[in-house]
């Protein structure tokens, strides 16, 4: 048990006892875990499915908290760029630090893109600290637990994934030998049929194959699997209506961004439009970008990637407002798995969850990058009651599978 008299006390040693009964001592340099302080922020690459950009924050308590930042170039710069506003700063403030990283950061532009990204792996970090720190799982930090397991549904691949029968062929295996109930394709895929895609019109043959694409996954699948379908933003607004009210008749989960993520009204008009559901928010930053989604009922399921969006408060929040509205959360997530398990802290912890995505079935080392087994097991990710994320880096397994050029952070 906690000692809480000696956490209040700031001179007194601090001594927790973890779940398998082990203790370990944390002090900071100042004397109690509630004065600790951040002492360094480093970042490596690792080459997965995804460049996957691990960030680690050192305190003087002994303690590291592991994040991620949305996948691809610029955040080791930017996260680097920021060190300076949070060295020395207490982990504990975690809303606190990442408003100051806002504002800091607001002429690179922190109110979206990869600055937000850079935010994201920092906060999450931080919640592996803090959690770390008071020895409480990462999900208590964001409300406490709904749920001791999260769903999660699987983005599937073919070698040619415009063909139907092959979707349909690797939706059934993935159901049957991995024991998923919730599966997604790409839909925004070649028919053979198109003149022109850089106008986004969907000529009557291209929607016919997408329908057909459609009709064999879930009719193969049948009801032992949700399907969902991803047009990644593909379409004009009249297509992306005759599409998703071709698909009206089929069993689809949803229907996920169909049109181009900047025009939210005409969003809201396509969604409103046709009966088949429609997921969005992947492309949306913070809580403002998903409030002009959400306010309006431009969507039916708001799709956050968490971290993208702002990290694991920001999308709390995102949610708290989402059920304002009754609409329910699913996570897009392409992340490895420290992402991943915030992504599912955070599900566990709201009680709008309809699922997180896995992006790396096919990958054969993606669990190798932690210590843990089993992360995913028959389509859902059990929640640790370990402090923090409950995550533990291999350090030889992200230093075998870094971009080439990177440099290992230092060891915990």
């Amino acid at each position: 048990m906690v000692d809480h008299a000696k956490l209040r006390d700031p001179n007194a040693e601090y001594t927790m006892r973890d779940l398998s009964g082990e203790t370990m001592g944390l002090t900071s340099e100042r004397g109690g875990v509630r004065d600790a302080e951040i002492t360094d922020v480093q970042t490596t690459m690792v080459d997965g499915n995804y460049p996957w950009i691990l960030v680690q924050v050192y305190t003087d308590a002994g303690v590291t908290g592991i994040g991620e930042s949305y996948w691809g170039g610029g955040d080791a710069e930017i996260i680097e760029r920021m060190k300076p506003f949070v060295v020395g700063e207490n982990p504990l403030d975690i809303d606190r630090l990442y408003e100051h990283m806002i504002q800091k950061m607001s002429g690179e532009g922190s109110i979206s893109g990869k600055v937000i990204s850079a935010i994201s792996g920092v906060e999450i970090a931080l919640h592996d600290a803090a959690g770390k720190l008071l020895g409480v799982p990462a999900y208590q930090l964001v409300g406490g637990k709904y749920r001791d397991e999260v769903r999660i549904y699987c983005d599937l691949h073919t070698e040619d994934e415009a063909d139907p029968q092959a979707c349909a062929e690797e939706g059934v295996r993935v159901v049957e030998e991995l024991g998923y109930d919730a599966i997604k394709f790409d839909l925004d895929v070649p028919s053979g049929h198109e003149k022109d895609r850089a106008n986004r019109h969907l000529r009557n043959p291209e929607i016919d194959h997408k329908v057909e694409i459609v009709e064999n996954v879930t009719e193969r699948v049948g009801d032992r699997a949700d399907v969902a379908f991803d047009c990644h933003w593909s379409f004009s607004a009249g297509s992306a209506k005759r599409l998703a009210r071709k698909l009206e008749e089929y069993d689809v989960w949803w229907l996920e961004d169909p049109v181009p993520p900047e025009n939210h009204d005409v969003q809201a008009n396509v969604t409103q439009s046709t009966t088949t559901p429609i997921a969005v928010g992947e492309n949306v930053y913070r809580k403002h970008g998903q409030r002009t989604l959400l306010e309006p009922q431009a969507v039916d399921i708001i799709a956050p990637d968490l971290p993208r969006v702002g990290g694991m408060r920001e999308t709390r929040k995102i949610a708290d407002l989402a059920e304002m509205y009754y609409i329910p959360v699913a996570m897009h997530n392409v992340s490895s798995p420290v992402g991943t398990m915030a992504s599912a802290q955070v599900a566990a912890a709201i009680p709008n969850s309809l699922a997180v995505e896995y992006h790396s079935y096919q990958l054969g080392w993606w669990e190798d990058l932690v210590e843990e087994d089993d992360l995913i097991r028959e389509g859902r990710m059990e929640i640790p009651e370990e402090p923090g994320l409950g995550l533990t880096l291999d350090y030889d397994a992200v230093a075998e599978h870094m971009v080439e050029g990177e440099e290992l952070f230092d060891e915990a």
